[in-house]
């Protein structure tokens, strides 16, 4: 069997169909399509507006335009990123400064956050990983105490909640991502969503190459001119239809998701020990988005991918700590140490998950995870009943699997 990591959603069939009957092809930018993406994110996230970009780098760069950045002034977010998290500010003539993930979460640790915090930062930049957040109750009281501006970076966050709020919905703005690796995509994309009216008119004047078109489409001007700094950051309106699609079907996408996730969950519950699985907390209703497990060390991790490469499994590790990087250390010197972030580079390790994956292959990955610590244990000479009762525990429930797929897809694991 071979397994890929991901597989992006499919809707080619009503995308075909959509083509052919109701685009419009002389509205190739802000057609009705980018219009129906924009009203989802304004109903389900009460954004006062939304820009969408042509991919979640855009939007950051976007937020960072809009925060007028002066020199010297200094951004927060977490090491444990995606390069765009920081380049997006850095570009834009901020400096951004790293915080370390939680002992037990890849997400920033708030209660280091306001040990980085000077007279000079301007804005913290929250990333909601495998779409799980932070405690945003507790981030926005350190916020509003010390007057910063919060953008949450929800590339991975979409149809998440915290409390019952969606993730995107806290912060003055926030940005989301496409990416043909997301839960919805449209091959490449973002979206800026900006829920503090003071950033709402310059952003639309940013996003049309810093001049007031806008206004002139309206009739509020006679003439357009250049009057900010700006560029291009549209969002292509074949892409949106594409989108649009995806979000008409994003609770079952997501549902499906957590089927699969929960699924692994379970099954690799009895491996505590050999290994850590993602912390849960009953205030994050997460999406579903990544799945992985903390091994011990680096050469624990590297030796676990190799052999499930072997059995035709592609897992994957994920980020690097910014902090440590050559262009931050070539730039900034040397940092000190941010342990949890270096932690969960070295040792975490993402398992395939994708919304036409099946319970046989996640039987298969959970089987060959055992196979592992098993045959690795016996070559340690130790006994590996235990373990060997535990992988047994999976192959006998191999032949239920279609039972168990059946009262998932009926909600069992919703």
């Amino acid at each position: 069997m071979t397994i890929p990591f991901n597989k992006p959603f499919d809707c080619t069939a009503a995308f075909h169909e959509l083509i052919a009957t109701s685009f419009d092809a002389s509205k190739l930018f802000s057609g009705v399509y980018a219009a129906k993406v924009r009203e989802y994110f304004k109903k389900n996230h009460g954004a006062e507006e939304v820009v969408l970009t042509s991919a979640c780098t855009r939007a950051l760069e976007l937020a960072a335009l809009l925060l007028a950045l002066q020199p010297g002034d200094e951004v927060i977010a977490p090491a444990y990123t995606y390069v765009s998290t920081a380049n997006a500010f850095e570009l834009y003539g901020g400096k951004v400064k790293f915080c370390d993930s939680a002992p037990d979460s890849p997400n920033m640790d708030l209660s280091q956050l306001e040990t980085h915090i000077t007279p000079k930062t301007r804005a913290v930049v929250v990333v909601h990983y495998a779409g799980f957040s932070v405690d945003m109750y507790a981030l926005l009281q350190i916020v509003r105490k010390h007057n910063l501006i919060l953008i949450e970076d929800a590339a991975q966050g979409i149809h998440a909640f915290y409390d019952g709020k969606p993730l995107g919905a806290f912060g003055d703005m926030a940005t989301f991502s496409f990416h043909e690796t997301k839960n919805v995509t449209c091959g490449q994309g973002g979206a800026l969503l900006i829920n503090n009216k003071a950033f709402a008119e310059r952003a639309i004047v940013l996003k049309n190459c810093g001049t007031n078109r806008h206004r002139f489409m309206l009739g509020l001007e006679d003439k357009y001119t250049w009057i900010d700094s700006g560029s291009v950051f549209n969002l292509p309106e074949l892409c949106c239809a594409y989108l649009s699609l995806q979000l008409t079907d994003i609770e079952a996408i997501t549902n499906r998701r957590k089927q699969l996730w929960t699924y692994y969950y379970t099954q690799l519950l009895p491996f505590q020990g050999l290994f850590k699985l993602p912390k849960l907390n009953p205030n994050n209703d997460h999406n579903a988005h990544i799945f992985y497990i903390v091994l011990p060390d680096g050469n624990e991790r590297d030796a676990l991918l190799h052999y499930l490469k072997t059995r035709g499994i592609i897992s994957t590790f994920h980020y690097l700590g910014l902090h440590s990087s050559p262009y931050y250390t070539g730039r900034y010197g040397e940092q000190a140490p941010l342990p949890h972030a270096e932690k969960f580079a070295k040792c975490l390790l993402r398992l395939p998950l994708f919304h036409e994956m099946t319970f046989q292959e996640q039987a298969y990955i959970v089987r060959h995870i055992g196979e592992y610590f098993e045959q690795k244990l016996q070559t340690k000479t130790r006994p590996a009943k235990q373990l060997v009762g535990r992988v047994a525990s999976h192959l006998i429930g191999l032949p239920l699997l279609g039972l168990l797929e059946e009262f998932c897809l009926n909600g069992f694991f919703a």
